[in-house]
């Protein structure tokens, strides 16, 4: 699947949206990605999981025993990615703020698990949850996720991988480009707007 073929998933589901968007942070950006949208269709997420699959070193693969994917935007991703590498699907959640394995998940002592995201950004959710797996007694040998917005930037403190770099610029509301500032802002995803 080439990069064309990933962003036409992404468009066909609605998920890559281009306009002028008011994010989570209160940055503004000219594109939102909403991943829940593109993994909403169980064929289409398994076509994304399965080309990501496909550029998981052969060695990193057959090693690969679980995949633990942070709870609630990589379920349904590590779930399909667990489903290509014929492997059980777990996550860890924030019941009190702090990612941890439970519903009777187990990993055993040295386990090799593949953590798994639907979007990494900063890293900083796909750390926490890599220390949480960790605690739990696996031992993360890579991360994975369909999408880096890191812009190259992002260090999980494991080999990762990723199905497509997507660059998602962002401005402060009082600095955006002239092409930003012609377009009304929305307030998209989960949020109330504001």
């Amino acid at each position: 699947m080439t990069d064309d073929d990933v962003l036409a998933e992404f468009r066909a589901a609605d998920a890559l949206l281009e306009g002028h968007f008011i994010l989570s942070s209160g940055l503004r950006s000219p594109r939102y990605l909403q991943c829940a949208r593109v993994l909403m269709n169980p064929r289409r997420a398994a076509r994304l999981a399965e080309a990501l699959a496909t550029r998981l070193p052969a060695e990193l693969r057959a090693r690969i025993t679980a995949v633990v994917a942070p709870a609630m935007g990589g379920v349904i991703a590590g779930q399909e990615m667990a489903r290509a590498l014929d492997v059980d699907a777990m996550f860890v959640e924030r019941p009190t703020g702090t990612f941890e394995l439970r519903r009777g998940f187990r990993l055993e002592p040295g386990q090799e698990v593949l953590m798994m995201e639907d979007v990494v950004t900063t890293g900083l959710s796909s750390r926490e949850a890599i220390k949480a797996i960790e605690a739990a007694g696996g031992r993360v040998i890579a991360g994975a996720a369909l999408v880096d917005r890191s812009n190259g930037t992002a260090d999980i403190g494991v080999p990762f991988f990723r199905l497509i770099w997507l660059e998602v610029p962002t401005y402060q509301p009082d600095d955006l480009p002239p092409e930003l500032q012609a377009i009304p802002a929305i307030k998209p995803g989960s949020r109330a707007a504001a």
